[in-house]
């Protein structure tokens, strides 16, 4: 089923608009009715349509949409009601929240209703975040947490007789920028005006139990905001606060208490809610309230498969972010104790179950610290603690977040920090998150002197080449990352069909593998591009080409004996799903030159924005097999 031939099974047209006047703070019973049935209305949509994208594999966010419909709709009332007073935009610091933009979007006539069963599809327009200029009916870009807020201040700025709105989080409200922008709201008398949804869960937990003194309503009163806090699913005492709010002068934050999807069985109050709601639960909601067409809807939805057969690799696949826990384990196991304790500690930034630290806390809770969305305060502690010998302090986030730690990266290094860093969710595979959430300029932890104190990038092309590379440099000293996608990879096979990195394999930092010999030239590649680049020499084989791979896993060093081996060829194709602007292929080109090898050199990586979806971003950028092949013979 298509969203271009199948109808919406739940009647929006059902959605009454109102017109509500911001200066009359009490609802009429003919209002209070209209606003509760738009309300459980657009919750069932969302529920709906949100888990379509979990029964096609893709994903998505349920929970917060799902918990700001009632902010949402006293807001649109309020633009209709009041439209000289707004900046009539629901700007969202949560960009996962991301539903909320869609519906929307559909209820003001912009974008199709049947548009919404491809959410976060590949080439549906709907990523997992907003996107300006891609969906219609968007009109703002956002996605990583704690940036939205400081951004609206200058729309503030711009418009100074509107008042300018932004949905918060508790999650997002953790985030250093917030605080920032908070003081400069206060300090310029700026009119925003923030509605935060505190329902005291991220994705790995309770706020309450991993921040026990972290307290939203007192943190922006002690930076001089007006804080109103109240049940978000009280309707009357929900309208009469945000009518307050809108009304008054200067910043304002409305903190909104709920539990994170309220009403829905199973979900309710717990981290379930933050991601996408499983079908089951979705089904049995829908059916409680009379919405059987799209329950069935959702049970007749198959999900789409990638039945592409790469070539020169198993059917065996490892999710190298949770081999990286796994690893992790066995050397700390190798450990005592009191060892243990004294050498290493582990900050999670609420992304354990992502970044395969889940294992790490389960085994070794006495040296795992379980943190808040605050990525760069993190990654700068777990520095501090491996500043004296011996000691490690290990870090983990999603690869996207590494541009926000930079500058603490630098200070890492020059405090001479034994730092590990895993930095998940690199590259663009399986990302229908899209663009914001591409983890493309991980190259700019590579940002120090030449003669600066050691940095390594590491990323291992499969799940025993990830554990032979956690096993080698976890206990060296200086500044590692290692990077792993969010996406399963299959086993790299040698020419006789075994195991490459299987077996007695060891790895050695800097140093690059041939994985096929070439005569006609060579691609150099890493990570998940790297069994791409596989495929491609395989096939190119089948037809008379024979070109070699290397596999160069340690992005920062050169292998002096491989560049004078690959320098000779007829040509040289950096293959990677980082920056094309910014990673690998920038400077493999001028590390040829530099000593003196003139082979062809073209590079091949990320250069546009994403088309969601899932595997379907590397043919979107030409960096699957049947891109990697046309760029080859235009080589030759």
């Amino acid at each position: 089923m298509t969203a271009t031939t199948t109808r919406f099974p739940i009647d929006l047209g059902a959605y009454k608009p109102l017109a509500l006047d911001p200066s009359k703070a009490t609802l009429t019973d003919e209002q209070r009715a209209a606003l509760t049935a738009n309300i459980q209305l657009c919750r069932e949509a969302i529920v709906f349509f949100t888990a379509t994208g979990a029964a096609r594999g893709v994903g998505g966010h349920t929970g917060g949409p799902f918990d700001t419909v009632p902010e949402v709709m006293i807001l649109d009332a309020f633009f209709r009601g009041a439209p000289d007073k707004f900046v009539p935009i629901f700007f969202d610091e949560a960009g996962h929240r991301v539903a909320t933009q869609y519906l929307m979007a559909t209820l003001h006539g912009d974008l199709p209703q049947e548009d919404l069963l491809n959410y976060r599809g590949a080439n549906s327009k709907l990523p997992g975040h907003p996107e300006l200029g891609l969906t219609p009916g968007v009109k703002f870009s956002s996605g990583r947490l704690g940036h939205m807020w400081p951004y609206i201040n200058g729309i503030a700025l711009a418009n100074p007789d509107k008042v300018v709105v932004c949905l918060g989080s508790d999650g997002a409200q953790q985030e250093g920028n917030d605080a920032e922008a908070a003081r400069l709201a206060v300090a310029q008398n700026l009119n925003v005006k923030l509605f935060i949804d505190d329902n005291d869960v991220t994705i790995a937990g309770h706020p309450s139990d991993y921040l026990p003194g972290y307290d939203v309503g007192k943190t922006l009163t002690g930076h001089g905001l007006e804080v109103n806090e109240g049940d978000g699913e009280d309707l009357d005492s929900l309208y009469s606060r945000m009518c307050a709010a809108v009304m008054s002068d200067g910043p304002v934050a409305l903190v909104n208490k709920r539990p994170m999807c309220p009403g829905i069985e199973g979900i309710e109050g717990t981290t379930h809610g933050h991601d996408v709601i499983a079908v089951d639960k979705a089904i049995a909601y829908l059916e409680q309230h009379n919405q059987g067409a799209a329950a069935d809807f959702l049970k007749n939805i198959k999900k789409p498969s990638n039945d592409y057969k790469f070539l020169g690799v198993s059917d065996k696949l490892g999710s190298n972010r949770n081999v990286f826990g796994d690893a992790v384990v066995s050397v700390l196991g190798k450990m005592s104790d009191a060892e243990r304790k004294e050498k290493v500690i582990f900050i999670d930034s609420d992304l354990e179950g992502s970044c395969g630290f889940k294992t790490i806390h389960d085994a070794y809770p006495d040296v795992f610290i379980p943190s808040g969305i605050m990525e760069r305060g993190n990654l700068s502690a777990a520095a501090g603690f491996g500043m004296a010998e011996g000691k490690q302090g290990v870090f983990a986030t999603f690869s996207a977040f590494l541009e926000m730690c930079v500058s603490e990266i630098t200070m890492a290094r020059l405090n001479k920090s034994n730092l590990l860093c895993h930095f998940s969710h690199a590259g663009i595979d399986d990302m229908a998150d899209n663009t914001c959430h591409f983890g493309i300029n991980n190259m700019y932890a590579d940002n120090g002197l030449e003669d600066g104190y050691e940095t390594r990038l590491y990323f291992p092309a499969d799940a025993h080449q990830m554990t032979a590379c956690v096993n080698k440099v976890f206990h060296d000293p200086g500044m590692r990352f290692i990077f792993s996608t969010r996406s399963k990879v299959p086993m790299i096979l040698d020419d006789a069909g075994k195991e490459y990195f299987g077996g007695d394999y060891t790895f050695t930092p800097g140093k690059d593998e041939v994985i096929r010999e070439g005569d006609a030239g060579y691609i150099v590649s890493f990570g998940d591009a790297l069994y791409r680049s596989l495929d491609a020499v395989e096939r190119l084989r089948q037809e008379g080409i024979n070109v070699g791979l290397i596999n160069k896993s340690t992005l920062n060093l050169i292998d002096e004996e491989m560049m004078a081996k690959i320098g000779k060829a007829p040509f040289v194709l950096v293959v990677e799903s980082f920056n094309r602007r910014t990673g690998l292929g920038s400077r493999f080109g001028s590390w040829l030159l530099e000593r003196g090898l003139t082979p062809k050199y073209a590079y091949l990586g990320v250069h546009e924005e994403g088309c969601g979806g899932l595997w379907e971003q590397f043919s979107y950028q030409g960096i699957d097999p049947e891109g990697i092949m046309s760029h080859v013979k235009g080589l030759i």
